[in-house]
């Protein structure tokens, strides 16, 4: 009884509220990132992030957990039997856009973990 709330938990994603939850994200973060292109170009907006120590610091800190991300999806792609490929080049050109929309396009639930 226990372990089935955990499975289901695990697998919450899946789930309306979590589903408006990344549509609201994408929401609202889409129009910054139009502004951002628009205002500096798509390769302008690289060429801020290495202005100074801190804009690299952030930068490399968004490459770290970008890549992190991509490892998830690859695992999660696999498991799921979902293409990796389109995901990670959309993660790799339009950063969190390729994971947000892997979450809101997920397919069913997930496989339950095993007892």
């Amino acid at each position: 009884m226990l372990q089935d709330k955990t499975e289901t938990q695990i697998s919450s994603y899946d789930s309306p509220i979590s589903k408006k939850l990344i549509i609201a994200v994408l929401v609202l973060f889409t129009p910054l990132t139009v502004m951002a292109v628009v205002q500096n170009g798509f390769l302008g907006i690289f060429a801020k992030a290495f202005q100074n120590y801190a804009t690299i610091q952030i930068f490399v800190d968004l490459l770290i957990a970008s890549f992190l991300i991509l490892i998830w999806m690859w695992f999660d792609a696999k498991k799921t039997n979902r293409s990796f490929w389109p995901w990670a080049l959309l993660t790799l050109a339009a950063g969190s856009f390729g994971p947000l929309l892997y979450l809101l396009f997920g397919k069913g639930k997930r496989s339950k973990t095993p007892k």
